[in-house]
């Protein structure tokens, strides 16, 4: 199942592995482990962050992709359940609107 993953950085310790050098080869490194579909990085309520869109085949698949982001840079991350149109045209909205109308 395709989820997307947002991934949030506190200050601290990313602003010491950008000072001393580490911050690319951590990132890196988390990315070929867990290798997303797409990746962007960004502000999110004014602290460094990501989204990247990754396939979970089984709920066991979480930690594997949750755990490098907190054991290398403390961060928070979130999954949310990712749809194409196509996804969102099988789940039948018209049955379900007719259904609890």
């Amino acid at each position: 199942m395709r989820m997307i993953m947002q991934v949030q950085f506190p200050i601290e310790p990313f602003n010491t592995a950008v000072k001393n050098g580490t911050i690319a080869n951590t990132i890196k490194k988390i990315m070929e482990a867990t290798k997303p579909e797409h990746a962007w990085f960004s502000e999110r309520n004014g602290k460094r962050g990501g989204i990247l869109v990754v396939n979970v085949d089984s709920p066991s698949d979480v930690p594997r992709l949750a755990e490098p982001w907190f054991l290398a840079l403390n961060a928070e991350v979130e999954f949310r359940i990712a749809m194409t149109p196509e996804d969102l045209g099988r789940a039948d909205l018209n049955a379900l609107g007719k259904q609890w109308a």
